[in-house]
């Protein structure tokens, strides 16, 4: 885990959240991270940036009973994260769509 310093380096005071499950500011993040089980596992895949703006396509093991896939997109201002919003739906394994293809960026397991 991330020690609270790190985290008040890589966030900006004002930091806001679109997560409606999580509030705004560091402590909310410092309280999340915290929390976090012990076995969790992030595979980032995609990362995409433009101007301010950093996407990553990514994939959660262990945040809930089936692994889930997510797009997170932060806005940077000042060398800090001060804005995120998140997309995640639980991961449907290929050999499970309708297309054979892989939700995710990273491998499957």
């Amino acid at each position: 885990m991330m020690s609270p310093t790190v985290l008040d380096r890589l966030f900006n005071a004002e930091y806001q959240q679109h997560n409606p499950q999580i509030p705004n500011g560091n402590a909310a993040i410092k309280s999340l991270l915290g929390n976090l089980p012990a076995d969790l596992k992030y595979e980032p895949g995609l990362v995409v940036a433009e101007g301010d703006y950093v996407t990553i396509h990514g994939r959660f093991i262990g945040w809930g009973p089936k692994p889930l896939v997510a797009v997170d997109i932060f806005r940077v201002a000042d060398g800090k994260i001060a804005e995120h919003w998140d997309v995640m739906q639980e991961e449907v394994p290929a050999a499970h769509s309708a297309n054979g293809n892989s939700m995710s960026t990273s491998p499957q397991t």
